[in-house]
């Protein structure tokens, strides 16, 4: 059975993809994003764009939805039901990174949550986190429903700007480990993300899971 990680995040727009590509490049992981909702810019193709062997290890979507919106919203444009219990997961032989979309509580479709995917298949978490005004009641609160439905949450990848009295605080009153911090990239390629992936490999490799 393909061993899975979600990757979550507490927020919309807080730079889970280009954060999946790291982890994928650091942990020589495959990537699926089951939902991607808006066929213009689709996750999928960037990861693949971005990690080593991209083409082999980036897996098409179970559900792809024409408009860039909330899933249960572009669902019911494109006339689709979104039901993850009928999803069949890729097989792969490597750790399987699944990116969720927006926050844990976004909707995937019209009567569930990211949280009721992730905790429907006992997957194990990884939350990516952002220092921004707000960020530590949105990353607390996030840690509080991981947990309310016991999901195992992994650490928590702190993604852009450093901000070490927000990271202090939220590792102190969580007792969740910041696995990662990854930078903003003036220059978003394939080099950059090897070579940050490389400064942080051990740690990743480290992950009990």
């Amino acid at each position: 059975m393909t061993r899975t990680i979600a990757v979550l995040g507490i927020h919309t727009g807080i730079g889970k993809t280009v954060a999946s590509a790291v982890l994928a490049e650091g942990m020589d992981a495959d990537y699926w994003k089951p939902v991607q909702a808006g066929i213009e810019e689709r996750d999928a193709h960037l990861v693949k764009q971005l990690i080593t062997n991209g083409n082999n290890r980036v897996h098409d979507e179970a559900i792809l939805l024409s408009q860039p919106l909330s899933p249960h919203t572009a669902a019911a444009i494109d006339g689709i039901e979104v039901d993850f219990t009928k999803f069949t997961f890729p097989e792969t032989e490597k750790i399987l990174l699944v990116e969720t979309a927006g926050g844990i509580l976004s909707p995937m479709s019209a009567t569930a949550t990211m949280a009721d995917f992730v905790t429907h298949f006992k997957m194990p978490a990884i939350l990516i986190s952002q220092n921004y005004l707000g960020g530590i009641n949105h990353t607390l609160l996030s840690v509080e429903v991981l947990r309310a439905r016991g999901i195992r949450l992994l650490g928590i990848v702190m993604n852009g700007i450093a901000n070490e009295s927000s990271e202090t605080f939220i590792t102190k009153y969580s007792k969740v480990p910041v696995i990662a911090r990854i930078p903003h990239f003036d220059r978003l390629d394939s080099a950059s993300i090897k070579a940050y992936a490389a400064e942080i490999k051990h740690s990743l490799l480290d992950i009990e899971f």
